[in-house]
This record gives C-alpha cells, structure tokens and sequence, in this order.
C-alpha cells in the first residue's frame, strides 16, 4: 500500500472515528500487531483501552439504569465488551481493513481476538493523544462508547443477556442449581459443503437439549437458550 493510500485510510478511518488525531504515530501503533514484529505494536495500549471500556461502559450503565443494582449492570457490561461485541465493532469501523494497511506483508490473522484488542487499542490510543493535547482523554472515548453502546444500554431489560450469551449464563445457572457443568456435542453435520447445518447437543446432568444451527457456534447456543427453559429459565432479576 502506498504512503498516500495509508494516509487516506486514516482519515477515513478518522472520519468513523469521529475524532482526528494530533500525534497519527499513536493510531498507527494501535493498528500495529504484535505479528508485524514492529518495537511499538499494540498490547501496551490493548490493556490501557480495556480499562478504559469497562470504566466508561459502567459510568454509562450507572447514569443510565438508575433502577438496576450491581448484578444486572455487570451482566450487561460483560456482554457489551464481550470479545464477539468489540470483534463486530472493530469491523464496522473497519479495522479489519487497517490492520492489513499498517503491515500487508504479515498480517495477523484475522480473528475475533486480534480485531477485539485492535478495538481497545485505538480507544487508549484516543485517550492518550487527547490527554497530550491538554484535553481530558475520557471525553473523546466516552463519546466514541456512547455512540455505540446507548441505545443498546437505554433498550436492555434485566435478563436481555440471556439471548446475547446464553452458554454463559447457561453454565451459570448450572453451577446455581449444583449440577455439572454443560457438555456440548456434535450430532450430525448436514448439508452441502458450502452451506452446513449442524445439530448440537448440550448436556447439564440428566438434563438435555438439542439444536441445528449453521454454525457450532448457532447451534450451541441455540440448545443452551432450550435447555435453560428446560431448567426454568433462572434469571437474575
């Protein structure tokens, strides 16, 4: 990729952003995977931004679910900063694409986690270029958070994480009950190469429930969501 290539992704990249950095070696750095073999890539920063997400994602569940007490608010902010939540926000800003850009020769893989960390990365790396230019660096950050996050943390409802991580609260629920922890197997794998359908099987005990989905990953947690009703479905209220 060109420099004049790189540089225009940036300023897309910072048009996403909504936010225009004063020092672009920070951002570069943030884009920087460890696999590059660069002095300067991103788990520094990684570990700075995955602070700054918990702390900001609370501050906002603790100024918007006034009604809701300790329990509910940290089961909402695990599911928001899951590693599959930050993974689809990293694509949406397209990080996936700038990770390529910063080092196309040996890019990292792109999996779920590299893209998570990438997420956070550039959060600190906002927070840290802000707070250089004499600003305080949660401003940008919890903005950036806000416009992700709000909506999903005005809408929720005590027990909404149910249906965004049903194997977690499945394994919860057991552990509740003092069964043994959910066993998961496959069945069968059906269908054309190109578009599988696979049956899952998930066990807690005596107890069973079975689920075909597209993916493992559907169809497992398909079967927790029937085996939690199977349970009677124990919320946290």
């Amino acid at each position: 990729m060109t420099v004049g290539g790189s540089q225009d992704f940036q300023g897309a990249l910072e048009v996403r952003l909504d936010y225009r950095f004063n020092d672009p070696g920070l951002l570069k750095e943030a884009l920087t995977h460890a696999s590059a073999g660069s002095l300067r890539h991103n788990q520094r920063l990684e570990f700075l931004g995955d602070a700054l997400l918990n702390f900001t994602v609370a501050l906002l569940l603790h100024r918007e679910r006034s009604d809701w007490q300790e329990g509910p608010m940290s089961k909402l902010r695990g599911m928001l900063v899951r590693t599959e939540s930050l993974h689809a926000w990293a694509l949406d800003l397209g990080l996936d694409r700038a990770l390529r850009s910063t080092h196309p020769r040996k890019a990292p893989p792109m999996g779920h986690k590299p893209l998570a960390d990438a997420l956070e990365a550039v959060l600190a790396a906002i927070y840290l270029d802000a707070q250089s230019a004499g600003v305080d660096g949660t401003g940008p950050v919890t903005k950036l958070v806000e416009s992700r996050f709000l909506d999903a943390i005005r809408q929720a409802q005590p027990g909404s994480w149910i249906l965004m991580d049903p194997k977690t609260h499945l394994q919860e629920t057991a552990a509740r009950l003092g069964l043994p922890a959910p066993v998961y197997a496959q069945l069968k794998v059906a269908g054309p190469g190109h578009a599988p359908r696979f049956t899952m099987q998930v066990s807690v005990g005596p107890h069973s429930a079975r689920a075909e989905g597209s993916t493992r990953k559907r169809a497992e947690g398909d079967a927790a969501r029937l085996l939690l009703d199977l349970l009677g479905n124990h919320t946290e209220s």
